[in-house]
């Protein structure tokens, strides 16, 4: 990800480029962008867009990486002993969705193509989750499940209602609500498995 980004000539007309497109994605849509709003709203010439990206999905595709590493950051946590574990998994899970949530609802069609398209995204995901998986076997807080197999299902589980919430325009707080609640049931069962 960061290979993409170390392209562009990194100076603060670059920023305001990159922050303006969040901007208008985020009130119009980010299909709607063009090169030519952006030129409009910063009061630029084609010239000073082009010597810096080569078209708007280049840009989308920065914000697009931002977002996920901001989210990635979320699920990156050390587990405190004295605290319960699936309390503790169940924040961090929650912190995430409230994190992509927010950062997805006005990019939602564009974040949401790229998740589906993006295999290195949905393995740093599923492997982190394998690992969150792993240390709870270890501790003894999960029983013997198959590793590989639940996070994939979770996975789908947490893209899948995220992608659902969104797309009803469910209140962040309600999804939250539903997410919790559905959430904690699936970790009971991995607690408790039956074969």
């Amino acid at each position: 990800m960061k290979e993409r980004q170390q392209k562009y000539i990194n100076d603060e007309m670059s920023q305001s480029i990159i922050d303006t497109v969040e901007k208008l994605a985020s009130e119009q849509g980010a299909e709607s962008v063009t090169v030519r709003m952006v030129m409009r709203e910063l009061n630029i010439t084609n010239r000073v867009f082009y010597n810096r990206f080569r078209n708007i999905d280049e840009v989308l595709e920065i914000i697009y990486e931002n977002t996920v590493l901001k989210i990635r950051e979320s699920i990156i946590s050390e587990f405190d002993p004295e605290k319960d574990f699936f309390t503790q998994v169940i924040n961090i899970v929650a912190n995430t969705l409230v994190m992509s949530y927010e950062n997805k609802m006005n990019l939602n069609h564009y974040i949401f193509e790229n998740d589906s398209t993006s295999e290195e995204n949905y393995n740093w995901w599923k492997s982190k989750i394998e690992e969150l998986i792993e240390f709870g076997k270890q501790k003894g807080f999960i029983g013997n499940i198959d590793s590989k197999k639940m996070s994939y299902s979770i996975w789908c589980f947490i893209r899948g209602y995220n992608a659902d919430a969104l797309g009803r325009g469910l209140k962040k707080e309600e999804a939250l609500e539903n997410f919790k609640y559905s959430f904690g049931i699936l970790l009971d069962g991995m607690a408790h498995p039956t074969k």
